[in-house]
């Protein structure tokens, strides 16, 4: 027992040091940070300077958003009306059109793709005074600016790109040239990525309601953009859905077509051969007129089944052509999206003070250590 209390008392007298020495260490610490307190204001002050100089140096910009909410796909076969229509015709409609290969999911990859965002490249826009229009294209190389620094950082890309183009010359024929998704010029692709940076989609999960958000330097740009962007993304997902309806509706129409004529070409047959006919009593001539009065009602009857199918097929594109509900319109932004002045301040004020106190605390001893070591050596 005397053992165990010894070491208790052992480890107690081991413990107790520890525990004093941490307290003495933050003590220590909080006594160079007091001390240090003058460098800490003034680093906060330069940290604060730099903020306001970066947050007003950086050009500001406008999002606009569109919330769309497309309707519900239908894969449970046609309608109550289209069926019974269908039924007319002699069409089942009991199968299924099946699952919708683009999902509301996929939106924002259609948007961010290279041939959607070459597509806006011709797209007129005018600025908020309404003076000046011109294309997204140039609008995105001419019109955009960008923070003092960005000029100093781009000098020696920008340096190499006016040599190339001195000795290459090609510059005129690549802004005149239509762009190709399959091979476009460096330029073709930079404006391509910025668009795409410019331009977001998002798809919420539960509602399936689609927001489009379009951010440029310009208010009046970023609204008009964000409705072609609505209506082109509406327009490539009505053209996927009815792609293949649209298709068997033209074939419908051909084969209608053909059986009009059909139909047109026998009736004039058997109405000219009745004119030319007219009093004779001939049982050859009589079967001559029974039989192209049958090909005139079969090709009539065909005229009139081809017919009821081509407003099937048409009935159908309808019924399958997505709807879209504008839950948000598009509208110009009155206040700019960013930068945040407030959150640039704080934090390079922030940095500041902690580049400070690790100075504070450790960089005084590390210059002490260092210059005691020299005078060591010399």
């Amino acid at each position: 027992m005397t053992n165990d209390k010894s070491d208790k008392l052992t480890d107690g007298s081991h413990m107790a040091p520890d525990d004093d020495q941490q307290e003495i260490d933050l003590l220590e610490l909080a006594r160079k940070l007091w001390n240090g307190r003058r460098t800490l204001l003034r680093w906060a002050i330069y940290g604060a300077v730099a903020g306001i100089v970066i947050a007003f140096s950086i050009p500001k910009e406008y999002t606009t958003t569109i919330k769309l909410a497309p309707e519900a796909t239908n894969n449970q076969g046609m309608s109550g009306n289209l069926g019974a229509l269908a039924a007319m015709a002699g069409i089942s409609a009991g199968s299924s059109t099946g699952a919708d290969a683009i999902g509301t999911q996929l939106y924002p990859d259609i948007v961010s793709s290279v041939p959607f965002a070459i597509g806006l490249f011709d797209v007129k826009v005018t600025d908020r005074e309404g003076n000046d229009t011109i294309t997204v294209r140039r609008y995105l190389t001419e019109e955009i600016s960008a923070p003092w620094w960005s000029y100093i950082t781009s000098l020696p890309a920008r340096a190499i790109g006016g040599i190339r183009s001195l000795f290459s010359g090609s510059d005129d024929a690549d802004d005149l040239r239509k762009p190709d998704a399959f091979r476009l010029t460096p330029d073709e692709s930079g404006i391509a990525a910025a668009l795409a940076s410019r331009v977001s989609v998002e798809s919420a999960a539960k509602t399936s309601v689609i927001s489009i958000s379009v951010t440029m330097q310009d208010p009046m740009v970023s609204a008009m953009l964000a409705d072609t962007v609505a209506e082109r993304l509406k327009e490539y997902v009505i053209g996927y859905r009815t792609n293949k309806a649209r298709k068997d509706m033209e074939y419908a129409q051909k084969i209608n077509d053909e059986a009009r004529q059909a139909y047109y070409e026998a009736q004039q047959r058997y109405a000219s051969y009745v004119d030319n006919n007219q009093g004779i009593i001939l049982r050859s001539k009589r079967n001559e007129e029974e039989r192209l009065q049958n090909e005139q009602a079969l090709a009539f009857n065909l005229y009139n089944t081809t017919a009821q199918q081509l407003q099937v097929a048409k009935a159908k594109v309808q019924e399958i052509t997505p709807v879209f509900t504008v839950v948000q319109p598009s509208t110009v932004p009155l206040a700019p999206s960013k930068p945040s002045k407030m959150l640039i301040l704080v934090g390079c004020v922030f940095l500041a003070v902690v580049g400070a106190s690790a100075w504070v605390l450790f960089g005084s001893d590390v210059l002490d250590t260092l210059r005691k070591a020299r005078q060591k050596e010399g």
